[in-house]
């Protein structure tokens, strides 16, 4: 009989003035009885509306169904048909306006903590196993990857799983794409990243880091090799500034530089060689999960004033809620309906300040959201000496520049089509942050299975 509780099982966390001084992951995971009271909660639909919503459609009532059985394994065998990393997912997934937004508890309470049973069972998995190597038969074809984040590594594990020989190609010299330089320690620790990897590698993937796709070797050299099909899944990682007076001062970051720094060269460690500046007070311009991401780890290498610059209200934030809720408890200041029009300069090249407007929200614009306007004389100076731009990012557009008949869009995203990953290119598939701009993870994940389906048809009809 189902648990009728309205509430969800609360998740167990770090203490906010405990965590704000340390990487360690806030958030801590259920217990075995925790997991257990939070499943019985679920309902079973027979037309299950939040497997509807799941951009890769793990059957989410019957993974739930193991769990109220203790039968953990068993869950975890089921997300995997669908989910090539299980574990991250369950932590960065924003399964609030996805699985959880159709969950039929939530209409009068709150849905099932559907994420933090998928996080309670990945844990519990790679807690009672080890990585085995599989072995899978090949089908004799080859398949190259560009770029191992969770689109790539997504089509690369589903493409294993059909025998075929797969080689992904990282730029950057750790794989994992985003997972690991742009999602902080203490949101996603770089072990269970490492652990879906080598996940992949017991399969027979391979990958090869310090390989720039465009520079090293371009596409056409890749079909030249033997690869049959190539997929690009290299993310968004040029990053966005504003375009305002004092952004080439010292002390101006994108969000990108400033967290891979953090995530990828440990720059926050005393022993770092690529150390960052640790700045006092730090504005973040941005109202995502990579503003919330920038700011909390700002707080963490010891700023005494961290704020959150964004120009509409705190209803029109972007980042999950969750991030919102972590932020402000670690004392992060949320200057809404303020933008900046310029950076100050101390008199030596470094930041001392950012001059901003304060904003009201006007008429809907194209999105759909109100259009922000300034307010006339409303200018004031924010004292910070460090700036984060966190205000988006574009697909970087080395690969596209090197690579005839590839058609993309205006902004540089890849043009691709949404059911089939397919491009201009014949042969060439793309998806996730490269086709779309910067999105989730688990949207890039759908795009790598999308891709590896398609990358399949497509060979087995022509080359067999």
């Amino acid at each position: 009989m189902a648990n009728m509780k309205i509430e969800r099982q609360a998740m167990p966390v770090q203490d906010p003035a405990v965590r704000c001084h340390n990487f360690e992951e806030v958030a801590q995971g259920y217990t075995k009885e925790q997991a257990l009271a939070e499943a019985s909660r679920c309902l079973h639909c027979k037309n299950k509306p939040c497997v509807g919503k799941c951009p890769v459609a793990v059957d989410i009532p019957a993974f739930i169904e193991k769990i109220t059985e203790e039968d953990f394994e068993g869950a975890y065998q089921i997300i995997q048909k669908s989910s090539s990393l299980p574990a991250v997912c369950g932590r960065v997934c924003p399964q609030e306006t996805q699985c959880e937004s159709r969950c039929v508890r939530g209409v009068k309470g709150e849905p099932v903590a559907i994420g933090r049973l998928e996080r309670f069972v990945a844990d519990w998995h790679n807690a009672q196993s080890s990585v085995e190597t599989a072995s899978l038969p090949s089908n004799g074809h080859k398949v190259a990857v560009i770029g191992s984040g969770p689109a790539g590594l997504t089509c690369a594990g589903d493409l294993a799983r059909l025998g075929y020989a797969v080689t992904v190609f990282e730029a950057l010299h750790v794989a994992g794409g985003v997972l690991m330089y742009g999602i902080p320690e203490f949101r996603l620790p770089k072990a269970i990243v490492q652990r879906e990897i080598d996940g992949l590698k017991a399969m027979g993937v391979r990958i090869e880091t310090d390989m720039v796709i465009g520079k090293v070797l371009t596409i056409d050299e890749l079909m030249e090799q033997g690869f049959e099909a190539v997929f690009i899944g290299s993310g968004a990682g040029l990053p966005r500034f504003m375009n305002i007076p004092g952004e080439s001062l010292c002390g101006v970051y994108s969000a990108n530089e400033f967290l891979t720094r953090i995530n990828l060269m440990k720059a926050y460690r005393a022993d770092s060689q690529t150390p960052i500046q640790h700045a006092k007070r730090v504005a973040v311009v941005g109202g995502g999960n990579v503003a919330m991401d920038a700011a909390r780890c700002a707080k963490r290498l010891g700023a005494d004033e961290v704020y959150i610059v964004y120009r509409r209200s705190e209803a029109e934030l972007p980042a999950r809620r969750e991030e919102v809720e972590h932020a402000k408890e670690e004392g992060i200041v949320f200057k809404l309906l303020n933008n900046p029009v310029r950076i100050l300069d101390d008199g030596s090249g470094n930041v001392g300040g950012m001059q901003c407007l304060k904003m009201e929200l006007g008429e809907p614009d194209a999105s759909g959201r109100r259009r922000p306007v300034p307010v006339e004389g409303s200018e004031f100076v924010l004292d910070v000496d460090a700036v984060i731009m966190a205000i988006g990012t574009s697909p970087n557009p080395l690969i596209t520049s090197t690579t005839e008949g590839l058609e993309t869009y205006r902004w540089g995203g890849i043009v691709a089509e949404e059911a089939t990953g397919k491009t201009s290119r014949l042969g060439v598939f793309a998806g996730g942050d490269a086709v779309t701009g910067a999105a989730t993870v688990i949207l890039a994940m759908g795009a790598g299975k999308t891709a590896a389906k398609a990358i399949d048809f497509y060979i087995q009809k022509t080359k067999a």
